[in-house]
């Protein structure tokens, strides 16, 4: 990045005297008319004015120029550029998110799974600077996108989530270690996982606090979320006559969710609504921000000696013109 700068700016205030310096001029021009009494003016009037008439300014023009640049010159102006040397740390962030038959709950709108696609989606959309992975799981787990800074394939498994694609139920341990297994061989200095769900471990293989020890082992943040509104809320329940809606108590392991966020250095978030949602990403998303280093390198180059050079030039224009073509006006 190139700036100009000048050295000694205050120099800067006598370009004030340059408005003077006209109004003198043209003061003096008008005082310098003398007054010529004709019995008549039939002679002069198919008279054409010299063109020297409409050049006789110029050197005028040229030395208030010149002063100026010599103004300009002595306030020694400088020439900067700004080198700039930017190491970017990014994060590796997997987001594990339940799939299973409850995240169609309607506490959410339109229901609690398109509210943490699109929530999740915004998110992924403002790390510019990480790698980010992407986990599913109901009664088991799949890695759907693995690590990538590719945005447009991971916003597009994202929105290719379908619910009732796994086994249902709820394995909160699969989710995590299928998450931490994407993180474990990564070189960065700060893994982050992201595990939302809404409801109580049933399912899986592995524990979810055995989960939450790997991911400690592995120097592996987790933020877990529990989504769901509080006492009831709307499931989707299948009958004879297709799917109906029916109040249903809204139960979440906060107390599992709380532990492993804290074995693992992470925190735990309730959302119970879209906006809720949406804030807890945001929190996440200042509580991880990517490590920027910014070095700076100034050269300075002196540009007064081109702006002297200038106005001298000037000057010696000034001083032909007026002893040469235009002498005598």
């Amino acid at each position: 990045m190139l700036l100009v700068v000048f050295a000694n700016p205050k120099l800067l205030y006598l370009l004030l005297i340059v408005p003077f310096i006209v109004f003198w001029y043209f003061y003096r021009l008008h005082k310098s008319k003398a007054p010529l009494s004709i019995s008549a003016s039939q002679p002069f009037e198919k008279a054409k004015p010299n063109i020297k008439v409409y050049l006789r300014h110029i050197p005028f023009v040229l030395r208030v120029a010149a002063v100026t640049l010599a103004i300009v010159a002595l306030a020694r102006p400088q020439s900067t550029t700004v080198l700039q040397n930017v190491i970017t740390e990014g994060i590796d962030i997997v987001l594990s998110i339940d799939v299973s038959g409850s995240m169609l709950a309607r506490d959410f709108k339109p229901d609690r799974l398109e509210a943490a696609k699109n929530l999740g989606i915004k998110f992924i959309s403002g790390r510019k600077n990480d790698r980010l992975g992407l986990v599913i799981f109901a009664g088991e787990s799949f890695t759907l996108c693995p690590l990538t800074t590719d945005r447009a394939t991971l916003i597009n498994q994202f929105r290719a989530i379908e619910p009732n694609i796994l086994e249902d139920g709820t394995a909160i341990g699969s989710g995590l270690s299928t998450a931490i297994s994407r993180l474990k061989d990564s070189k960065s200095k700060s893994k982050v996982v992201i595990l939302l769900t809404d409801g109580v471990n049933n399912r899986g293989e592995i524990a979810p606090m055995t989960a939450a020890e790997m991911a400690k082992t592995f120097g592996i943040r987790v933020y877990t979320i529990g989504v769901g509104t509080y006492g009831t809320a709307p499931y989707p329940v299948q009958t004879p006559f297709g799917t109906r809606y029916q109040d249903m108590k809204v139960e979440i392991d906060e107390a599992l969710l709380k532990d492993i966020a804290q074995m693992t250095g992470g925190e735990y978030f309730r959302a119970t609504n879209n906006k809720a949602l949406e804030e807890v990403y945001s929190k996440i998303d200042k509580l991880e921000k990517s490590k920027i280093e910014t070095n700076e390198y100034t050269k300075r180059e002196e540009l007064f000696r081109k702006w002297l050079l200038y106005s001298f030039v000037l000057l010696v224009a000034e001083f032909v013109l007026r002893r040469t073509y235009l002498l005598g006006i």
